[in-house]
């Protein structure tokens, strides 16, 4: 089965042909396609954003994450570990991990919260906000370069689609 714009089997194409060869019917496999290759899309995109930053930037995607989270925020570029750790749907040991990691690459720094004296605070260094405006920046050009092909109309639609399937899906 070809879809419009596509010339050969594809790797998801493939897997269903496959099932299909088993017996299964195709419309009980259509799930499984839209499944697949989404699935197969945040592969193939995440390793060209990571190179992204390794390359230019020497930065992990994880890095990345943390950094733009603090800078999206706007001024002063400040948030608690806590909201910080639960807006990344991380634990708070590997938070600790990944902040400790920044501070030593003086990326971001703790300082005491002038609220709460038993806490501290996460706030971009002046290094860090320079790296992070730049890898956005790259990042953001990377994106549409990757989407290139696609027309506003239709990444309107993918955007709806994708939107409506995540809202009927149960959360964590």
């Amino acid at each position: 089965m070809q879809t419009e714009g596509c010339v050969q089997e594809d790797a998801v194409q493939k897997i269903i042909s496959q099932w299909q060869d088993q017996g299964f019917a195709t419309d009980r496999l259509l799930a499984m396609e839209t499944i697949g290759r989404i699935k197969r899309l945040e592969v193939i995109l995440m390793r060209k954003l990571s190179a992204n930053y390794k390359i230019n930037y020497q930065i992990s995607h994880w890095e990345f994450d943390v950094l733009a989270t603090l800078r999206r925020i706007g001024t002063p570029y400040l948030m608690s570990p806590t909201v910080l750790f639960d807006s990344m749907m991380v634990s708070s040991g590997t938070m600790t991990n990944r902040l400790q990691h920044l501070e030593k690459k003086k990326l971001i720094e703790r300082i005491d919260n002038p609220d709460d004296k038993r806490s501290l605070l996460v706030k971009l260094t002046p290094k860090g906000l320079d790296l992070i405006d730049r890898a956005v920046a790259s990042h953001v050009q990377l994106e549409n370069e990757l989407m290139n092909d696609i027309s506003k109309e239709e990444l309107l639609i993918i955007n709806l689609l994708l939107k409506k399937v995540e809202n009927q899906l149960p959360t964590v």
